[in-house]
């Protein structure tokens, strides 16, 4: 998910490039994502690059409820500015941005896609995954996988529960 930009700095502001890619290994950086894939349009502006894409992919979690590894499906949009460390024309370091956390272009002039798609698959990654959206969990006394079927522990009701139960017997 390397892009080489030298001849898009060299272009005028609003020149544009469109490129597809697949990452079949996982993406080295980015930890417990399947195959990445997707399409980025490039976009040159006065300080820098502005990358729109689109990623689909594929995370590695535990279900929520049940505890079984699950793989989830992510397809995400994403928009930022890379800027340039090295001034294309001279050669020159360019100061940094004001702000520490931008993404920036490498002295080769590489803009690397890495960081901003594992940044954004941590944010579309559901916080409780579930193997699917039925799933029943483990029993909470025996730890069964309720999935395979109901266990052989006693039903318990909570007491606070209790006068809500009378009520209904009535």
């Amino acid at each position: 998910m390397r892009i080489h930009t030298a001849q898009l700095l060299k272009e005028p502001i609003g020149s544009t490039r469109h490129y597809k890619f697949q990452e079949i290994e996982q993406p080295s950086g980015i930890e417990g994502l399947s195959v990445v894939e997707g399409q980025v349009t490039l976009l040159k502006t006065d300080k820098g690059i502005f990358v729109r894409g689109e990623v689909e992919t594929a995370a590695e979690g535990i279900c929520s409820r049940c505890l079984k590894e699950v793989s989830i499906p992510l397809s995400f949009r994403f928009e930022e500015e890379f800027f340039p460390s090295i001034d294309i024309v001279t050669g020159a370091p360019l100061d940094s941005p004001e702000e520490h956390d931008l993404f920036t272009i490498d002295e080769h002039h590489i803009l690397d896609l890495t960081e901003a798609v594992r940044q954004y698959s941590i944010v579309h990654t559901p916080i409780q995954p579930l193997c699917r959206p039925d799933c029943a969990g483990l029993c909470t006394q025996c730890g069964a996988d309720l999935n395979s079927g109901s266990c052989k522990c006693p039903q318990m009701v909570d007491p606070r529960w209790e006068p809500l139960a009378r009520l209904k017997g009535r």
